[in-house]
């Protein structure tokens, strides 16, 4: 019998936040092809889980591994395997779309010419603006620059996205779903943060933070 390695697994994941335990003994694992809609109140503590997951932040008990790599021990070799999309962009407000993309490129070990790039850029609809500074492009087009990542890194098997629709107008969330849908069907696997209704919900396992006092 084969066996499968889970894409992702976190165990007993405990966090606190100014005085207060946000979630304590969280058990999770995502195989290849699922996609995890992460849920619950606001101040439950979906963002400090992701970033947790992606190695950003310490959790106060717990483990995360991401194909046996842990993420806090092992971030270079765990890294490889994922894109973070999160909330707060990440990107030099000071550079260009082109520069902000070619930096993440080579942190992230592999090289991307700018006619790639560029080409990338044009398909979320960012034609014309490549050479502007990433602070005179409006909230929408910002999102568009920091998911662009997803078609840049073609090597990664998980997408950890928090809130990826935000400012993105109607046009763009189709194509981005379109997107994520063909990243689950290839074996990807996507764990996401969303307030708006998506149009893959139904193939989506709900993962809900309760708020806790």
């Amino acid at each position: 019998m084969s066996f499968i390695l889970p894409v992702l697994v976190a165990t007993q994941i405990t966090c606190e936040k100014q005085d207060r335990t946000l979630f304590q003994d969280i058990d999770l694992s995502i195989e290849s092809g699922e996609l995890v809609w992460l849920k619950g109140e606001n101040g439950a503590g979906k963002t400090s889980l992701l970033r947790i997951l992606v190695g950003l932040s310490e959790p106060v008990t717990g483990q995360v591994l991401v194909y046996e790599h842990d993420v806090h021990r092992d971030i270079n070799l765990a890294s490889a395997y994922y894109v973070y999309a999160g909330h707060k962009l990440g990107m030099n407000p000071l550079l260009n779309a082109l520069e902000n993309l070619e930096f993440w490129s080579a942190m992230q070990g592999f090289n991307c010419s700018q006619s790639h790039i560029s080409e990338i850029l044009d398909n979320v609809g960012l034609t014309g603006l490549e050479d502007l500074p990433i602070k005179n492009l409006s909230a929408g087009q910002q999102r568009r620059v920091s998911l662009a990542k997803l078609w840049l890194n073609t090597h990664a098997k998980l997408w950890v996205l928090d809130e990826p629709f935000t400012a993105l107008d109607v046009n763009t969330v189709a194509y981005l779903e379109a997107h994520i849908a063909h990243f689950l069907d290839q074996g990807g696997a996507v764990i996401m943060t969303s307030h708006q209704a998506i149009s893959l919900g139904k193939r989506a396992r709900v993962f809900e933070l309760e708020y806790t006092w």
